[in-house]
């Protein structure tokens, strides 16, 4: 009898330092999985979603840089070109009048 008492606390006192310790961690449910990887997926599509749109839009603005310096390379160009014509006038110009004052001038 006593061992049985015996035995009978110490399974008392087994189970009362069992209920003490921590829990394992939470394991989930298949369920409860399938839906958490849901939710990781389409949080995964719609950042693939954010980069192509940033992507898409760094593009178009590059085509408009380039389209724009495209437009101010030509600008120059054609005033480098007019600025050209009005120097090559002026000095021929210049040679037609240095040309007819010095036939204009008698020689001595």
């Amino acid at each position: 009898m006593k061992k049985t008492i015996a035995t009978l606390i110490a399974g008392l006192f087994a189970t009362a330092a069992f209920a003490q310790t921590p829990a394992p961690a939470a394991t989930t449910t298949p369920a409860a999985a399938k839906l958490e990887a849901k939710h990781e997926k389409q949080a995964a599509k719609a950042e693939v979603k954010e980069t192509k749109a940033a992507a898409k839009a760094d593009v178009k603005e590059a085509k408009a840089d380039a389209k724009q310096t495209k437009a101010e390379a030509k600008a120059e160009v054609k005033e480098a070109k007019a600025e050209h014509k009005a120097a090559k006038a002026e000095h021929k110009a210049e040679a037609h009048k240095d040309t007819t004052v010095a036939a204009a001038t008698p020689a001595k």
